[in-house]
């Protein structure tokens, strides 16, 4: 008798821990970078001798995020970038920038973030920390995420979408002839617009 209770005892804790995981895996979406329609864009803008703005972007990339709007420090974004892909509208100056002197594309192919942790600001703000590798570095970098919008989209399916904003350091990636931009050219402005497909 004692050996029939203990053993619904053990039933019935595994049947409550398998509910508790199921409601924190209800409270959690998780998302796909929409890229086959290409609503995710990945730019960036750096000073030119401290005269003007060189304005570009990296044309492939991928990642996923998840939400969890009840408990929003689980919240994160993995992505990888292929550093081949950037343009900044000119086919010589592109060709430079994949080169040893910067990114060394054919050594260093890709840059990644995964997610360290996530403060929520309010409802729709907050700032992503994570790791960024980037030329064989990595580096703990903030992104200011804004929530731009969420909802269901004319095929059936449920999107969200986020604006993000950093600033990278050149200095911190080993990129020999950065100083050849001037020393306004430092510091990369990066922007990201993510719309994410519901899976």
């Amino acid at each position: 008798m004692k050996l029939n209770m203990k053993w619904k005892l053990l039933v019935i804790s595994a049947f409550l821990m398998v509910g508790i995981q199921q409601q924190a895996w209800a409270a959690e979406e998780h998302y796909k970078f929409d890229i086959k329609g290409q609503h995710a864009f990945i730019e960036f803008q750096i000073k030119h001798l401290g005269y003007s703005w060189i304005i570009g972007r990296f044309d492939r990339f991928d990642g996923s995020f998840s939400i969890d709007d009840e408990h929003p420090e689980h919240n994160r974004v993995n992505m990888t970038l292929d550093v081949s892909s950037i343009d900044s509208n000119h086919a010589e100056r592109d060709k430079h920038l994949r080169s040893a002197d910067f990114f060394d594309v054919a050594k260093f192919p890709k840059a990644t973030f995964v997610t360290t942790s996530y403060h929520q600001i309010s409802k729709d703000k907050g700032i992503l920390k994570g790791k960024f590798t980037l030329r064989g570095v990595t580096k703990d970098i903030s992104i200011e995420v804004v929530q731009i919008g969420q909802g269901a989209d004319p095929w059936g399916g449920y999107r969200r979408g986020f604006e993000g904003h950093t600033t990278l350091h050149l200095s911190d990636y080993h990129m020999a002839k950065a100083g050849i931009l001037g020393k306004a050219a430092e510091n990369v402005e990066l922007y990201f617009s993510i719309e994410g497909i519901r899976q």
